[in-house]
Order: C-alpha cells, then structure tokens, then sequence
C-alpha cells in the first residue's frame, strides 16, 4: 500500500503562498498606486538610468510579501543545510529602441514545477561554473531565448529578491540591442515579448492585491500589460527599479 507522502516544508511554503488552483489574477484589487512619486522622464534614459545604478543614492528596496520573504528566507536556509542550489539570477533586459527604453519578458510554459505559466525574466539557478550572477544571467539568457551575451551590457543590480521556490535572485539589469528573433527553449519558454519600461515604473499601472486564507495571507503587486498579466516575483523585482529611480 502506497503511503500518502508526507508534504516537505518547501510544499507546505509553496501552497501558503500559491495554493494548487491559485488564480492570481481573480484576486481582488486592494489598491492602485496612482498618487505615488512617479519616476522622472530623463531618468529612463539609458545613460541616466546607468548612472544611478552605479552610483544610486540611498533607498530602501520594498517586501512585497512580510509572510512570503519569512517564509522564503525559512526555505533557503533549509536548502542550503541540505546543500542544495539557492542562488540565482535573473537578466532584466532592457531593450535599446528608437521609441524608448523596452524590457523584455519571457512567458513560462504551463509544465514547469516553479512558477509555471508566469510571466519572467529570463534566468536561473547558478551553475559550478558561474563565477558570478552576471555570468548567470547571461547564460541563462541564452539557453532560454537565445539571446547573443555580446548584445548585452551589463549596468547593475537590484537587491537579492528571496522566492518561494528556495533562491535567492540577484537581478542583473542589462542594455541589450534587439535581435531580430529570439530562438526559444520550447521546454521552459512559450513566449517572448516587449513592454515599454515606462509603463512598467509608472505607478499608476501597480496594483496592490491581498489574499487571505485560513493558512495566512499574501500581498502581491501585479502589472498587466495588454493580454499579459505581470505579477509575483517579477512585478516585485520591477517595482524596486521603480523605488530607486523615483528618489
């Protein structure tokens, strides 16, 4: 007779923070962050955008999620005890184009285990021969969209962002010049596609959604673009971008 297997901490963690049928999208809108500082027009500007992050003022990077990052850290160091994998990285591809200043994002296939069917950053985990979380990035970034490094100038970084899953990100931000197409990882990626950077840090377009349930309750923002619906990690990522330009 089969035992019913007992859920591990990172299953229990998962399914506070995304329980199976999860529907981001259906959870109500708690707030729009309309009347928030909005980032100024000289400042998503590529040489202006690269000067602050090289020498940013001082800011404070936002928690999306209190519960979610507790429960994140808790992960983490579970992981690393078991001498797992828990660093990773993420390229956010900023596109170099005549109109302005375009991030590319990724759609995840719906099979994948973490974050199936979200839209991402290309990236992942840190392999043994990655030296740093830029080698990461642009690797990952790559594998998954076939994206040329040699596109890419690389001009900083956000702060870690802990997941869920049991990584801790470094968010690598890059200039990138446009290919012409873009050769997925049918395995991982559906889709790629563009948003204008300005959209994404014009707080008007942030919402803040709550869910609550008998096991605890989550705080997320989201950022839909057209028929893409932004949020999670992703959305957290973006809105520390917007946090230290807007100061």
């Amino acid at each position: 007779m089969n035992m019913p297997k007992k859920p591990s901490p990172e299953d229990y963690a998962i399914n506070v923070a995304a329980p199976p049928g999860f529907d981001a999208q259906a959870i109500p809108i708690h707030q729009v962050c309309a009347d928030q500082k909005r980032v100024l027009p000289e400042l998503l500007e590529p040489e202006a955008l690269k000067a602050r992050l090289q020498s940013p003022p001082q800011w404070q990077p936002e928690i999306t999620d209190e519960n979610r990052h507790v429960i994140a850290a808790d992960i983490i160091a579970r992981r690393q005890a078991a001498g797992k994998v828990t660093r990773a990285a993420v390229l956010i591809p900023l596109l170099l184009k005549e109109g302005g200043l375009s991030v590319l994002l990724t759609q995840r296939t719906n099979h994948l285990r973490d974050h199936a069917g979200q839209i991402s950053f290309p990236g992942g985990r840190m392999d043994p021969e990655d030296q740093t979380p830029n080698d990461t990035a642009l690797r990952e970034s790559h594998e998954e969209i076939g994206l040329d490094p040699k596109r890419v100038e690389i001009i900083g970084h956000l702060p870690e962002y802990l997941t869920v899953s049991g990584y801790s990100v470094t968010p690598v931000v890059g200039l990138v010049q446009p290919q012409a197409e873009y050769v997925l990882d049918a395995f991982e990626v559906a889709d790629v596609f563009e948003v204008p950077l300005e959209f994404l840090l014009d707080p008007a377009n942030h919402q803040v959604r709550l869910w609550e349930s008998e096991q605890g309750g989550r705080r997320f923002y989201s950022m839909p673009y057209e028929n893409r619906f932004i949020w999670g990690a992703t959305a957290g990522m973006l809105r520390n971008l917007y946090h230290l330009l807007k100061v």
